[in-house]
């Protein structure tokens, strides 16, 4: 679900076999006993063991324990993040698992590995995929087939290619992102999965196959889908076929929390020297609504890393978690790409796979590295200050694969090619996220806000770093193929569909693709500012050339006609301006990541200024038509400018409207 980066997607699923919302549930009255699985070992806590013959240290208890309480504790308190559990499970074993820091700050209640349950946003899919597999497995899904077939309604475009499961596994069904009604702070306004799915159908920005683009919405169907095949609703049917038999008696995707896990609940903070924040209740249920605990992580990890074995219970067979677990869809040598809804890739020569999750407030990591049979899980309950946990959050999977897994032959580095200086100019453009909403007003944050790709002198260039704030610097090491200076990421240039676009080798959910010249951001904002300059300007010197001509008992030169055309000038400026303003008011929260204001509730509001987008078109038409009328009423070419440039500013913001989507009369965004 991944929220904290852009939006929110979780939610309750309907039954279908009544049109209420399905009851919440917990563990099933005639669960199947759990699997037991080794607990941690506190053996040899006291001596750090020597380090292997590669270089690596070797993953113990001794040795992990120590040094995740350095990092954690450290990240914690200079992120000011409240607190964090982890799991680290070994050959079928749970290695070690810990809390750091506060469920409840106020409260002084810790974290803790097996009874504190936190949010795992985006992770839960992991549990919507192997649903999916599940079902697969029984011959009663195909991967390849239309998903419309599975559907009572339709998403797959009309004599077009047809969306498949796997498209939706491997974020390449083709819709456009979407942010109402994700995620809801109040159980009364919460919305089932079906409504939702339904009632905000996401329009296709790509053909099907063909561009990622990362989709909540895409993997609430495979969630819905499941539902429907099976016949139960959609957290019944994980919870009696994954959580119970797995022995993961503190997970559920319910949503409100069941009563019998509140006690357990980590609160969620922004930062851990702030107030706690109310339970979130996402919408595209299969997306991101589990909440958990690291020890009930640890079994899943262990149940995937033994292909879908973990005591008696066979999670998947054989067979189909070995496909689960390879690559879904090609990918350049070096290049992350999807495995059936796992993100795949290479790290230090050995294969990792997983999932990393945000809501708003809480954010999880889950990595698995199949051939070690090790895998690590670790959650935190607040953003922290300027977005911390991102950081946090990236350093310990990089310092434990490169601790206990270092490359076991440094490979040398590429040249630079010769055609470097050359080359870099080809890349170098502004871009959009493949994952983006295009229709409706949210789309002028992307209109005005422009990821870009320099070329530098050298050769080298400079583009924004993967993941958190910061520039990054890279070479050119195959033709049209830059690695990061002193790193491994890696950006390629490629055409897409006739489009200019780039590949990231650490994120195969998106893309970036090359912005059209009329979208470029420096040219839209050049007309914003210039447009709420003049109509600035226009607003407050309006009332004091009325005072200084009437200090100075001065009229203006103007017929009556002439006055009236002036006012209409002014009046339109000022009017504009109020109507940008409540704009500005309405995208706020979205830079605040308050993603639950944009719901079906403010429906009236967002109506009011598409409404009002009217008269800016209107007052936009008769300023150039009073301009017109103005300009041969005048002798002074000042005035005569001034008004233009009233006119100018009119036209702009329509100009604006139009492109960053303010006057779309659609309040499905």
């Amino acid at each position: 679900m991944n929220v904290g980066r852009f939006a929110a997607g979780l939610a309750v699923a309907f039954s279908i076999a009544t049109a209420g919302a399905a009851p919440a549930v917990g563990p099933l009255d005639n669960a199947p006993r759990a699997p037991e699985i080794p607990q941690p070992s506190t053996e040899g806590t006291a001596v750090l063991p020597v380090t292997a013959r590669d270089g690596a240290h070797e993953l113990v208890v001794g040795d992990v324990e120590p040094w995740l309480a350095g990092l954690l504790n450290y990240g914690l308190k200079t992120g000011d993040i409240a607190g964090a559990v982890i799991a680290v499970v070994k050959d079928g074993k749970v290695l070690f698992q810990s809390g750091y820091g506060y469920a409840d700050v106020e409260k002084k209640i810790p974290m803790d590995a097996e009874r504190t349950m936190t949010r795992i946003g985006s992770t839960s899919k992991l549990f919507t995929w192997t649903s999916v597999m599940q079902l697969v497995g029984q011959g009663k899904l195909d991967l390849n087939r239309n998903v419309d077939d599975y559907l009572d309604f339709k998403v797959s475009p009309v004599g077009g290619t047809p969306i498949t499961l796997l498209d939706l596994m491997n974020h390449t069904g083709g819709f456009e992102e979407g942010i109402k009604d994700l995620l809801s702070m109040d159980p009364h306004a919460f919305q089932s999965t079906e409504t939702y799915l339904k009632g905000h159908p996401r329009p296709l920005l790509f053909p099907p196959g063909t561009v990622p683009a990362y989709s909540n919405y895409g993997a609430s169907l495979a969630g819905y889908i499941v539902q429907r095949i099976s016949g139960e609703p959609f957290e019944r049917y994980v919870d009696s076929h994954i959580f119970q038999p797995l022995g993961m008696q503190h997970s559920t995707f319910a949503q409100p929390l069941p009563e019998q896990f509140k006690g357990m609940m980590a609160q969620g903070y922004q930062t851990a020297s702030t107030a706690p924040q109310p339970y979130e209740l996402v919408t595209t249920q299969a997306a991101g609504a589990v909440a958990t605990t690291a020890a009930d992580m640890a079994r899943f990890m262990i149940a995937h890393l033994q292909e879908g074995h973990l005591g008696d219970f066979d999670m998947l067979d054989r067979g189909t978690a070995q496909l689960m677990h390879s690559p879904s869809e090609t990918a350049l040598p070096g290049f992350g790409t999807m495995a059936h809804g796992f993100f795949y890739e290479t790290v230090n020569g050995r294969t990792v796979i997983g999932h990393g999750g945000d809501t708003v407030f809480f954010h999880a990591e889950f990595e698995l590295l199949p051939q070690e049979g090790v895998g690590i899980f670790y959650a935190f309950n607040s953003r922290g200050q300027e977005n911390a946990v991102y950081g946090l959050r990236k350093a310990i999977l990089d310092q434990f694969i490169d601790r206990y897994f270092p490359r076991a032959v440094e490979l040398p580095e590429p040249p630079t090619l010769a055609s470097a200086a050359a080359d870099a100019p080809k890349i170098a453009d502004r871009y959009q996220t493949s994952r983006r909403v295009e229709h409706g007003f949210l789309s002028v944050l992307y209109l005005l806000q422009e990821p870009a790709i320099v070329a530098n002198p050298d050769g080298t260039i400079v583009a924004p770093k993967a993941f958190g704030p910061g520039e990054a610097h890279l070479r050119e090491v195959a033709p049209n193929v830059w690695r990061e200076i002193d790193g491994t990421r890696e950006l390629a240039l490629r055409d897409v569909g006739g489009i200019k676009t780039v590949l990231d080798s650490e994120d195969p959910s998106s893309v970036l693709q090359q912005v059209p010249g009329y979208l470029s951001a420096p040219l839209n904002l050049s007309i914003l500012l210039g447009s709420v300059l003049v109509l600035a300007l226009t607003s407050m010197l309006w009332p004091v050339g009325y005072f200084v001509r009437r200090h100075y008992q001065r009229a203006l030169d103007y017929p009556a006609a002439g006055r009236r055309f002036r006012m209409l000038l002014r009046v339109a400026a000022i009017y504009d301006l109020l109507w940008l303003a409540c704009w500005t008011l309405a995208l706020l929260p979205a830079l605040n990541v308050q993603v639950d204001f944009y719901s079906t509730g403010h429906d009236p509001l967002i109506r009011a200024l598409q409404l009002g987008g009217v008269a800016v078109v209107a007052l936009a038409a008769g300023g150039i038509w009073s301009v017109c009328r103005l300009y041969r009423m005048q002798s002074s070419w000042l005035g005569r400018l001034g008004n233009g440039l009233i006119a100018a500013g009119l036209i702009g913001l329509v100009w604006i409207g139009f492109i960053g989507g303010l006057f779309s009369f659609s309040l499905n965004y």
